[in-house]
């Protein structure tokens, strides 16, 4: 059975944004394919009639410092975002969501745009990106706008925007200042390769009396589409780290999630023990790396 009829291989991002909007059928975009080829393999995803294929496009693989910001390309690998050195010193949390997508042949192939594109709410690219406040760069044929990562995401599977009209080009954070720090952690069935059964990232700056300044926090899946823990971030702030603040932290980020039974990866009831543990690990560790 053919999944696709047809598959152009664009060479720019205007070409590739010419080939989405000139289809008469069902298209989509690939990079490296690794959930859209899986999916219709498996017949979770109707036949498509036209692939585009953008993993040829130069200008989606670019990671870069722009001022006070580090952009980085829609087509960078995992495995590229693992092994550079640029996204080690400024986006850790970036750097250990990659990690742990996948084996090595999928973060071989698989990227960063892919994995927001997918628009699941446990994402570890996604969930990483977003405690970096991340904007994202939209591309259409009247050219590109940054946007907030966050307000892409309409529900599972879906985004805010036509496939068909805009592609996702890149993504750009702040470079990171001093005592600032970031972290990721999930925690996976034993199998090793699914959906993550609950991540979490964290971003933090450390003040001048050792108080929690400001922090990010985004976490998956907690609700329809990838999650920031905003009251619990408001909570944090001007606070130093210790048990009794932690404890309250993890009451209210508990309050604010919205976590349910999945058949195949947990119960609710286990996703609501695993929270304070992750929240414990990546403030800590996020705490130790702004601290070095």
């Amino acid at each position: 059975m053919n999944h696709f009829q047809e598959y152009l291989q664009p060479k720019s991002i205007e070409e590739a944004l010419n080939d989405l909007s000139s289809a008469t059928g069902s298209v989509a975009v690939i990079a490296g394919g690794t959930d859209l080829l899986l999916e219709l393999r498996q017949g979770r995803h109707p036949a498509i009639e036209r692939l585009v294929d953008v993993s040829g496009i130069d200008s989606l693989r670019d990671v870069r410092v722009e001022g006070d910001h580090i952009y980085l390309g829609a087509g960078v690998t995992h495995k590229e975002i693992i092994s550079n050195p640029l996204l080690g010193e400024h986006a850790r949390c970036v750097v250990e969501g990659c990690g742990l997508i996948g084996g090595p042949q999928v973060r071989n192939v698989a990227t960063i745009g892919g994995n927001v594109a997918h628009a699941l709410p446990a994402g570890d690219g996604t969930i990483s990106l977003l405690a970096l406040d991340t904007e994202v760069q939209l591309a259409t044929a009247e050219g590109t706008s940054w946007e907030p990562l966050i307000e892409i995401f309409r529900g599972p599977g879906e985004v805010n925007f036509d496939r068909k009209k805009v592609l996702i080009a890149g993504f750009r954070f702040r470079t990171k200042d001093e005592k600032e720090g970031s972290a990721f952690q999930r925690v996976m069935r034993p199998q090793g390769v699914a959906i993550a059964i609950l991540n979490m990232a964290a971003w933090l700056k450390i003040g001048p009396d050792g108080e929690i300044e400001r922090t990010r926090i985004s976490c998956g899946p907690a609700g329809p589409k990838p999650f920031r823990a905003y009251q619990t971030e408001k909570f944090l702030a001007g606070k130093k780290w210790d048990d009794g603040v932690y404890q309250q932290a993890a009451e209210i980020l508990g309050g604010e999630v919205s976590l349910r039974t999945s058949a195949h990866r947990a119960t609710k009831e286990y996703r609501h023990k695993l929270l304070p543990v992750l929240l414990q690990k990546v403030i800590e560790k996020a705490i130790h790396r702004a601290n070095l």
